[in-house]
């Protein structure tokens, strides 16, 4: 594991234009269950007839809001989550102007309060959520202490979350900014994902550059592309890495 920090270091140090792709993962050391570990969040036991999958649809959000909110308040929203290594270390890589842009399937807000400043969001927000008549602004305790459905005081119309859900589509400006990133990259550093979820999973095929890092648990689909792959905890990982340099 030794070697395989150095090697991450010299790739690092010898890096100044790096992009990190992360995805559920990146923020399970801050307390956030992944979905697809034997852990996560799609394996667990729902007492509704439902998969994760479908509560999380903008059919089901169309149809039975109430049962989503409950679901989405319980599952998805953490407002006691800190940052922890990973999102500080990279937050440490772009001051010191190594790290262009972090590229992330969660919704989560975390490498924004460790400090990262280009973030792209592909999956939206928890923290921002708006009224779908008249577009007014929420943040997410607003939705917290919502009873029920969580609706506009302003206009009476239902409030959604800025989150992509299921059957719904990428922002094209998120894309266009994390394409231009990722493509213009010398580093990739593709961390805490299975690299299942497309078209999210997609983007990394834009990567031209030299050095192509795989951090995760499991094995993925990228694997036999990768220059270096470290198969550990990458909060660990990265804070051992960017600690050295």
């Amino acid at each position: 594991m030794n070697t395989e920090i150095e090697k991450l270091t010299q790739i690092l140090k010898n890096s100044n234009d790096i992009v990190f792709f992360g995805g559920a993962g990146v923020s399970t050391a801050s307390g956030i269950p992944d979905f697809r570990s034997s852990n996560g969040l799609w394996n667990e036991k729902l007492k509704i007839n439902f998969t994760p999958e479908q509560l999380v649809s903008h059919t089901f959000f169309m149809r039975y809001p109430e049962e989503f909110f409950k679901f989405y308040k319980d599952k998805l929203i953490y407002p006691n989550a800190k940052p922890n290594g990973c999102h500080i270390a990279l937050a440490k890589l772009e001051e010191m102007g190594k790290l262009k842009a972090v590229v992330t399937q969660n919704i989560d807000g975390l490498h924004q309060a460790a400090g990262s400043k280009v973030v792209y969001e592909l999956h939206g927000s928890v923290l921002r959520n708006y009224c779908m008549k008249c577009n007014a602004f929420y943040d997410e305790k607003f939705i917290l202490e919502s009873n029920g459905i969580p609706t506009c005081p302003k206009c009476g119309g239902k409030v959604k979350p800025d989150v992509v859900l299921y059957e719904e589509g990428l922002d094209n400006s998120i894309i266009t900014g994390a394409v231009k990133a990722i493509s213009e990259a010398d580093t990739l550093i593709i961390g805490g994902t299975s690299l299942v979820v497309y078209p999210a999973a997609g983007l990394i095929d834009y990567f031209r550059g030299k050095n192509l890092v795989l951090i995760n648990k499991s094995t993925t689909s990228a694997d036999n592309k990768a220059d270096l792959i470290i198969n550990d905890d990458i909060a660990k990982v990265l804070s051992e890495a960017v600690n050295k340099l």
